[in-house]
């Protein structure tokens, strides 16, 4: 018999900002919007009055000195308890599940969980396009900004240039293809037809920030309005992190929403929710294609809300690139050819990708779909770094079968850091084959540089770039090359490992 105060979604709304607005909203003011329209949704008068605790995503397109005190003073509401998280896509589906822990407790009555981003905004400002009216930065601005980062890299890994996600991410890709046994064409194909669903689903979405419906080809091919970006990823296959987007989400429990006369049909249960993370750096990983934390987390998810993967009617999966949905898909079990949709908002190609709030999005339409529909059971996959911390969410009108009290897994986890690899080889001289691999291109189209992570002989991993003539290196990006074989070379002047592409390739069979 379950207890009457299992956490419950009652209060759910998201925005988007106009992009033609001539005097748009600051992120926070765009965030309080949000939280104004989920205080008013489930119809309570004094739902304010017990809001007790505020949870939020960073805003990273805009500093505040404070932003969830200035939130409160908007809103008009007296919380005792603020939580601001670090810059993760994994974020708003984590405050959830802590929220709902929370609330199980007793540590909080009611609390809102809120995150946004305006982007876009400050994009155009700096084209001058318009003068923004946002209020001052604070001093330190630049430092407080990087404090709210959680840095997914080893300092050797950063040497190579890979702090930009595409980058990391497009390694994996490629160590992704490679294990499915698909050419370059099937599998830029196969990513095609899968985010031509997820446009679709976009183009139907009047939040969505692209609401135009792709296909196959002008999602893959290069072109002028979509310029390839690093092998072998187009623009249309990234996060599109230039948008206006908030969202809010309130929480309470059973028995203070029936003591509000908040009516049934508006509460969503959190019915299971797991937070696990990846071996944290990526060098360190057995496999760059698969997610021990996905794994386990949606599993121990489904247990939690005494369900089957069958049962989900719909999953939004974290869709910042490409591969991200498809190791998540095999992690969590679905079936490739199965019928469900993988997005329910049309994913972050196309719907946006408004930095740590995102999630948020795809956890207000579940809240939406259920309240429409109270048969459905929908899970989400929130996804931050390169792969490596994930969150877990299933969402229906039920309550969990494990509760919230219960959900420790650090038994788990530790099995999961246990299967770390020795450290990478900084100075590498000999044979290395390649695991996985990207070329990084200029905005003209023409390709600049190229990482590969490999194995030496020794069976360590290294990282190396590939510099060449463009010519080359466009040859180079025609053929596979995981799998095979090169002479790597430690260069002293430029303190990195090179790839030594004149060499005698040689393919190695696995």
């Amino acid at each position: 018999m379950h207890q009457k105060n299992s956490p419950i979604i009652i209060g759910a709304a998201q925005i988007t900002q106009q992009k033609d607005v001539d005097i748009p909203l600051d992120p926070l003011n765009l965030v309080a919007e949000a939280c104004k329209n989920a205080l008013t949704i489930s119809e309570a008068d004094n739902l304010k009055d017990i809001i007790d605790t505020i949870y939020m995503s960073t805003i990273s397109s805009w500093i505040y000195e404070d932003a969830p005190g200035k939130l409160s003073q908007f809103l008009g509401i007296k919380p005792v308890q603020y939580y601001t998280a670090p810059i993760s896509g994994n974020t708003p589906q984590l405050l959830v599940n802590k929220a709902a822990k929370a609330i199980s407790l007793g540590e909080s009555k009611a609390i809102l969980i809120t995150g946004g981003e305006a982007s876009y905004s400050r994009y155009r400002a700096k084209k001058g396009e318009i003068t923004l009216n946002w209020p001052d930065l604070p001093a330190g601005a630049a430092n407080k900004a990087r404090k709210a980062i959680i840095f997914y890299l080893s300092e050797f890994e950063n040497s190579y240039k890979l702090s930009n996600p595409t980058y990391i991410y497009a390694l994996l890709e490629t160590a992704l293809r490679s294990t499915s046994g698909r050419s370059i064409k099937e599998h830029l194909d196969h990513i095609g037809k899968r985010y031509e669903r997820f446009s679709k689903i976009a183009s139907q979405n009047p939040y969505a920030w692209l609401q135009n419906h792709f296909n196959v080809e002008e999602i893959i091919t290069p072109s002028f309005d979509n310029r390839i970006i690093c092998h072998p990823y187009t623009k249309r296959m990234v996060a599109n992190l230039y948008v206006d987007q908030a969202a809010a989400l309130i929480m309470t429990n059973e028995n203070l929403a029936q003591s509000l006369g908040i009516e049934r049909k508006f509460w969503v249960y959190p019915m299971g929710g797991v937070d696990l993370h990846n071996i944290f750096y990526i060098s360190q990983r057995p496999q760059l294609d698969d997610s021990p934390a996905i794994r386990e987390a949606s599993r121990l998810a489904l247990k939690q809300a005494g369900l089957k993967l069958n049962d989900i009617d719909v999953f939004d999966l974290y869709s910042c690139f490409p591969c991200m949905v498809e190791i998540a898909r095999q992690e969590i079990g679905i079936p490739y050819d199965d019928k469900r949709d993988l997005t329910i908002t049309g994913g972050l190609s196309f719907f946006g990708g408004p930095f740590s709030s995102y999630s948020m999005h795809p956890i207000v339409s579940a809240v939406d779909l259920i309240q429409k529909n109270p048969k459905m059971k929908i899970m989400i996959l929130a996804n931050g770094g390169y792969n490596t911390s994930e969150s877990v969410g299933i969402y229906g009108n039920k309550p969990p079968a494990i509760d919230w009290k219960k959900n420790e897994y650090d038994d788990i986890q530790q099995k999961i850091n246990s299967k770390a690899l020795p450290e990478p080889v900084k100075k590498a001289n000999g044979d290395i084959t390649i695991e996985a691999y990207t070329i990084i291109y200029n905005r003209k189209g023409l390709p600049e540089i190229g990482v590969a992570m490999g194995q030496l002989e020794s069976g360590e991993r290294t990282f190396a770039v590939i510099s060449s003539d463009s010519k080359t290196i466009l040859n180079l990006e025609k053929e596979e090359l995981v799998g095979k074989t090169f002479l790597v070379k430690y260069n002293n002047e430029t303190k990195q490992n090179s790839l030594i592409i004149e060499s005698k390739v040689r393919l190695i069979n696995h």
